[in-house]
């Protein structure tokens, strides 16, 4: 008797560090998982930056792979990876360049000369609901070759974003996608809804594929094979795609790791030059509406401040890894540290505590209240009924228990969920490969009571 094969989808998610691949069967449960890490190679500045080679080759080896397990039937393949990084393709479909990398430091004069063409750097920023980011806003980075390699900017064929050239290697086919497009790129005119002037005076839209919805699938290039493809996502919009269908209601994800990024899927009210200069902007989901965003450095600035109060008090970092809230405590700090943030923290001399718990109390607090600042630029409190929590904040009871205790009229959930980046990539093109209804306990709750 031949057994049945498991009808799955295969992920990459592709990070700056790890790659991933992964198999989900019909119930999004995990079935196989394979991970890979390359050694960054360096551009011809000699900045550091992204194999591109070992990254294609790594795709067509993950999938070599998976085919050979015959107990899983390869249903559909998507994509998420990180954003602003543009792959240039060429007439025949090979990279021009290196895949710049998005931290790499960016000419000021070409920044100035594009500002000061269309607005100047508030006009354009608001235009955009883009902060000027240098390179991290990689429509810079296109508009840079343009400037600095016009010999190599007219080879350009198509420039697509990451997640848009993984997809073209199984299929072939070049598409844009809103959620790459959107998301701090300076390409995007939001008030207009369409790619901004500067886009089209420098004929860049003619280098742009069509867009198209992130929900559609094509064909792989493979003779013979079956499966459906996804046109890729970036990875942000892609981990807020489990929650947008899993709840109704209005509400905020808070996506915590190194910066913590507010997302209010809800909230198109356009952004304000006192927003933009704290850190809110606009991502886009899959079908090209609006999110409103803020963002806040807490993850980078928890992991530097818990190395100073270890090092201080003679402990392990591990001793914060599941302290719990000790609310005597935080009365106390409240009377000095009330209204302080995670500025002010840095300058406080650790001598004014008398151990550890202490410190980190006062420490949580003025981090929380960063965070409700930093929240209050996207909340439209009274709109708001959940706020969930995901990443590593979500497991730390202080951050927890004081983000619930500031928002007593909205419910706050410490939300988790295995890859839930993956996960989005593979719910967005559900009905082109799951022969099942969407499951509704993907995503495991904790509440915490005002």
């Amino acid at each position: 008797m031949v057994k049945k094969r498991i009808p799955v989808i295969a992920i990459f998610d592709v990070g700056k560090t790890n790659k991933k691949l992964f198999l989900f069967d019909e119930h999004y449960q995990i079935v196989f998982e394979r991970t890979a890490r390359f050694l960054e190679t360096v551009d011809e500045d000699g900045d550091p930056c992204e194999n591109i080679d070992s990254l294609r080759l790594s795709v067509f080896d993950s999938l070599h792979e998976v085919f050979r397990h015959t107990e899983f039937e390869i249903k559909a393949i998507n994509f998420a990876s990180y954003g602003a990084s543009f792959v240039y393709l060429d007439q025949s479909g090979k990279p021009l360049t290196p895949l710049y990398n998005y931290l790499k430091s960016y000419p000021e004069p070409l920044t100035n000369e594009l500002h000061a063409s269309y607005g100047g750097v508030e006009q354009f920023s608001i235009d955009t609901a883009s902060p000027a980011l240098g390179s991290l806003n990689s429509g810079l980075q296109v508009f840079r070759l343009a400037k600095e390699k016009p010999d190599i900017y007219t080879q350009v064929k198509y420039a697509v974003h990451l997640p848009q050239y993984l997809s073209f290697l199984v299929t072939g086919q070049v598409f844009s996608d809103m959620t790459s497009i959107g998301c701090h790129t300076a390409l995007w005119d939001f008030k207009q809804n369409d790619y901004h002037q500067w886009v089209r005076d420098i004929q860049l839209d003619q280098k742009l594929p069509p867009i198209v919805a992130g929900d559609e699938v094509f064909p792989a290039a493979f003779p013979g094979s079956p499966f459906k493809v996804g046109i890729g996502l970036h990875d942000s919009s892609s981990a807020l795609i489990p929650y947008l269908l899993n709840f109704h209601e209005p509400f905020i994800l808070i996506s915590t790791g190194t910066w913590c990024i507010s997302l209010n899927p809800f909230n198109q009210e356009p952004l304000t030059k006192q927003e933009l200069t704290q850190d809110a902007l606009f991502y886009m989901n899959y079908t090209g509406r609006p999110i409103k965003a803020s963002r806040l450095f807490a993850g980078y600035e928890h992991e530097q401040q818990t190395q100073r109060i270890a090092q201080y008090f003679s402990i392990s970092k591990t001793k914060f890894r599941h302290l719990e809230i000790d609310w005597n405590l935080i009365d106390e700090v409240k009377q000095k540290y009330d209204h302080a943030t995670l500025e002010d923290f840095k300058l406080v001399d650790l001598a004014e505590f008398r151990d550890y718990e202490h410190a980190y109390h006062a420490f949580m607090l003025c981090l929380i209240q960063s965070q409700v600042e930093s929240l209050s630029l996207i909340l439209e409190e009274g709109n708001v009924s959940k706020i969930f929590v995901d990443g590593g904040f979500s497991n730390n009871d202080i951050y927890m228990n004081l983000l619930a205790k500031s928002y007593c009229k909205i419910e706050v959930y410490a939300a988790s969920m295995a890859q839930a980046t993956a996960i989005g990539a593979a719910l967005v093109i559900h009905d082109h490969w799951n022969s099942q209804s969407i499951p509704s306990n993907i995503i495991n709750l904790r509440y915490y009571r005002c």
